[in-house]
């Protein structure tokens, strides 16, 4: 596609190569990788607040796969998400350098006020932040206002939109805006933007309110996440219509400047951003980090000029283009080349004496396959189709999964919740990482899914052909995963093949309940594992919740659970959720993953925050430091 706003910089790096030089250098490039990556000095070159420098800096990257779009009501998945948390600004977000998370104000001149029974919040905004300049805005500057954030609320309930996150909103029962929804929804009619609801008031240009029907002590979390509730312009919306995807326009330090599907995304600061600081305290655990962190205090943000993002789903030429100086990150490094790089999981001595950064976190993640239950075959809560999916689960061996696909960097999940956020227990064990290939036959033999016709493989109890069809993608970890289910599945003597194509496709499928069986991941956005049980939740299926589980009793505890101030008593109740969650089966919980982030020398500052995906503008470039590590 064409540039969206002309582009403000070259279109590459004058001192380096062509990213495409990294795909013919072959395997040799890994062996011979001391001598590519070159001595670069210590500390970075401090560039005072409000000059510039002769050289433009430039962060490249690349993701593992590829974008959707980048329209906070339509998307979902984390590399879309990304992207647009770098154009879009929420009232709130999260201190970069601080563990465990903290919020402070974005956009506000303070924290929003909330009330003592958590739902009624209020939130002020500062004057003089601009939305970038775009053509929707006819030549006119235009200001960042409350009414901006109620109309983008307002998208997550238009219909029109199928915002996959609305159950977030819905959750809580913002006072008006489901029965506005239903009404247009049932005189198929476009959605009311204008009409005034109880739940979303404007104070005055710079004042809203939220009103809840359902107090969530936690609700004010979902204002951090850009990728949600960033503040979208109306004029952008109805100027670009069915094109929004494509054209992202806000007020935070990046615009969008080329965008090549699946291929490349281009992002150019924002030259209305406002006048902002580094301001960021250093943290506690790396004295390496807290020095550059200390160094670049009061610098004026953004510090780098362009963001470069790839998309490389092959494991190999992404870690190539780290190895070959053609990017300066190399975010979630492949599990294949963990013993080279990170032996032991610690960074390789070779890289370490070049000055290569290393941040290694557990992922607030659960990696899974689910189930889709309104599936003839796997879905459905008879005792017979549980015991289907209990029988599969038993027969995947997770830690030959970890030990092989993932090359031990992952621990085996025991239930949704995740590592990093409240109510995760590390001492908790279930059924749920057991591998027994002897229980799981004697299930199926219990049940009926018995070789009625004498071909070696199990039918269903009726005697038809027993046929598992999983999703999956072209790239090579997820070759090895379903190399895996193969054999498991071999080993019971159940059919299964497998449906391949790139994630976006699949998650298109997976929302439209197209798929039987699919792996893939939930990442937390907020520090709270509400996320990881809203999975199960009926009013979310097709939305976080893939499998399209319904379970009344589950309902029952997900809701119970979400008002209740923090506490043993609300941990018993997500334990008894999580409970029903593995009894049923509807998601083969795996792993969690572990990922190692590296950073070439010259890259000052770079931490990663799990839950703070706009990390791009608290980052600097040390262009002496790049410069002498060109060959």
């Amino acid at each position: 596609m064409k540039p969206l706003i002309p582009a403000a910089l070259p279109a590459a790096h004058p001192a380096r190569r062509s990213p495409t030089r990294f795909l013919l250098r072959g395997l040799a490039a890994l062996l011979s990788m001391a001598c590519a990556l070159a001595s670069a000095p210590a500390g970075a070159q401090g560039v005072p607040a409000g000059e510039t420098t002769a050289t433009p800096k430039i962060l490249r990257y690349a993701f593992r796969a590829a974008e959707t779009g980048f329209d906070p009501a339509q998307i979902s998945d984390v590399y879309s998400k990304t992207v647009a948390a770098g154009i879009f600004d929420a009232p709130l977000r999260y201190e970069y350098h601080t563990h465990p998370a903290k919020l402070r104000p974005n956009v506000l001149v303070a924290m929003p006020e909330v009330s003592a029974d958590f739902k009624t919040l209020t939130f002020e905004l500062k004057p003089g932040i601009y939305f970038a300049d775009d053509e929707a805005f006819k030549g006119k500057k235009r200001e960042l206002t409350a009414a901006d954030y109620i109309y983008s609320i307002k998208r997550h309930y238009d219909p029109q939109w199928k915002s996959p996150n609305l159950y977030l909103l819905e959750n809580v029962k913002i006072l008006g805006l489901s029965e506005l929804r239903a009404e247009v929804m049932k005189a198929k009619k476009p959605f009311t933007y204008d009409r005034p609801v109880e739940g979303l008031q404007q104070l005055d240009r710079y004042r809203f309110q939220v009103k809840l029907g359902l107090g969530d002590p936690r609700f004010v979390y979902q204002f951090a996440d850009a990728g949600f509730l960033g503040a979208v312009a109306r004029e952008v919306v109805e100027f670009y219509g069915d094109r929004v995807m494509e054209h992202p326009v806000g007020t935070n330090a990046w615009r969008l400047a080329d965008w090549r599907r699946s291929s490349r995304i281009l992002l150019d600061k924002n030259p209305n951003y406002r006048e902002e600081h580094y301001d960021e305290s250093p943290p506690t655990d790396n004295p390496v980090l807290a020095a550059q962190v200390q160094a670049l205090q009061g610098r004026r943000l953004p510090m780098v000029d362009r963001v470069e993002i790839s998309i490389i789903e092959e494991n190999q030429p992404r870690w190539l283009s780290f190895v070959g100086l053609e990017t300066e990150l190399i975010l979630e490094l492949p599990f294949d080349f963990a013993g080279i790089a990170t032996p032991n999981n610690h960074l390789a001595p070779n890289l370490a004496k070049r000055g290569v950064q290393m941040t290694r976190f557990t992922y607030p993640e659960v990696a899974f396959s689910y189930f889709n239950m309104d599936d003839p075959t796997v879905g459905g809560y008879t005792p017979d189709k549980v015991a289907l999916r209990r029988a599969i689960s038993l027969a995947t061996d997770i830690g030959k999964q970890i030990r092989l696909a993932r090359r031990g960097q992952a621990v085996a999940a025991q239930g949704p919740i995740a590592p990093g956020t409240y109510g995760y227990d590390p001492a908790y064990k279930s059924e749920m990482s057991e591998f027994n290939l002897a229980k799981a036959q004697a299930l199926l033999d219990l049940y009926g899914y018995v070789d009625a016709d004498g071909d070696g493989w199990r039918d269903m109890p009726d005697g038809s052909p027993l046929q598992l069809e999983y999703a999956s993608q072209p790239d090579s970890t997820s070759r090895q995963l379903i190399e895996l289910w193969q054999k498991g599945m071999d080993a019971l003597k159940v059919r299964i093949r497998f449906k391949i194509a790139k994630f976006p496709e699949n998650l298109k499928s997976a929302n439209a309940a197209k798929l039987q069986m699919w792996g893939v991941s939930w990442v937390a956005t907020t520090p709270d594992s509400d996320t990881f049980l809203a999975l199960g939740d009926g009013a979310a299926k097709g939305k976080s919740n893939k499998a399209r589980f319904d379970l009344p009793a589950f309902n029952a505890l997900y809701r119970q659970q979400r008002a209740m101030p923090d506490g043993p008593e609300r941990i018993a109740v997500m334990r008894e959720a999580q409970r029903l969650l593995i009894a049923y089966m509807p998601y083969k919980m795996e792993v969690h993953r572990i990922f190692t982030d590296l950073a070439q020398p010259w890259v000052k500052g770079y931490n990663r925050h799990v839950f703070q995906k706009d990390f791009w503008k608290y980052v600097d470039i040390d262009t002496d430091a790049l410069k002498a590590a060109q060959p």
